[in-house]
């Protein structure tokens, strides 16, 4: 069942959003609350099938929805949506990066072909989509009032690269640098064209595809358990982030990004049931108060 929104339903009336991976997972429930508060979606995928399917969905809720078939590492693909997006809708105020790609690898069985095309869709594909929306997006651009602030990006990042994770130097280098284009083009464009740049970086989302890669059912309980991905979140937990950053909420909002995940990066295996600390503590507080201070008399 799905859970109700905290935000007023018409707090992106009027605007447009071009989603690149928006027609599955976290992207899709992003797509479907912008769509549900307002917005008129464009959906940007790579297989033709998922993003013909995702609009459908949104169309039968009401929501104006069209969807474009492109690769975010082929500019030519990212111009021509952009700009189909803008022919259909006649402007655009929201561009949202969430295509990314995704799977298990130790660094020495990952080519540097398989680095590369890692980051060439989350690295690469995103700043090539900011690069192409840019000219819709600024203040004063095609389609805006001339009252009008300018545009607002958000890209979607990751929490892996903050300390490290095991087989994901990929993703982990990836999101990195995405973090990097999030923050450059926040100090950038916003200065030069009143543009935010902000991102979201989810943890675990429960029956989104980047789980069932990094948590496969297949892994024993054991391993399981060892994994800190204990606390899985919702998709529309990212997606209110997301309303909360593209809307009016977030208007003094720049070069951030938007940690969601319960704290689950800040964790780390519990070395101590906590019912042993308050024991334990009063033991070691007690030899420490018992054991001579300063430097041994033999020594002076």
């Amino acid at each position: 069942m799905e859970s109700s929104s905290p935000f007023r339903s018409d707090i992106l009336q009027g605007k447009v959003a071009l989603l690149t991976g928006g027609g599955s997972g976290i992207g899709f429930e992003i797509s479907n609350q912008f769509g549900k508060h307002g917005a008129s979606i464009a959906i940007m995928g790579r297989r033709s099938s998922v993003v013909q399917s995702a609009v459908s969905t949104l169309q039968s809720l009401g929501i104006p929805a069209v969807g474009f078939q492109g690769d975010v590492r082929k500019q030519e693909d990212a111009k021509r949506v952009v700009e189909s997006t803008v022919k259909h809708f006649g402007k655009l105020d929201i561009l949202v990066n969430a295509a990314a790609g995704n799977f298990l690898v130790s660094p020495e069985d990952l080519s540097p072909n398989g680095f590369r095309t890692v980051l060439d869709i989350d690295s690469v594909g995103t700043f090539t989509m900011c690069h192409e929306a840019l000219k819709y997006l600024k203040k004063g651009g095609p389609g805006r009032s001339p009252s009008s602030s300018g545009g607002t990006i958000l890209n979607i990042s990751a929490t892996l690269h903050y300390t490290a994770s095991w087989y994901q130097i990929h993703v982990a280098a990836a999101k990195a640098a995405v973090d990097a284009v999030t923050r450059n083009l926040a100090l950038e464009w916003g200065t030069d064209y009143d543009i935010r740049v902000n991102g979201i970086a989810p943890g675990p989302i429960g029956d989104t595809t980047g789980l069932r890669k990094l948590l496969p059912q297949e892994m024993d309980g054991s391993n399981r358990d060892s994994v800190p991905l204990y606390k899985v979140g919702e998709k529309w937990d990212i997606a209110m982030a997301a309303l909360y950053i593209s809307s009016d909420a977030g208007k003094y909002v720049n070069g951030t990004t938007l940690i969601v995940d319960g704290g689950l990066w800040l964790s780390h295996p519990r070395y101590l049931h906590k019912d042993a600390v308050k024991e334990l503590s009063r033991t070691v507080e007690k030899k420490s108060r018992d054991a001579p201070v300063g430097v041994p008399s033999s020594k002076l």
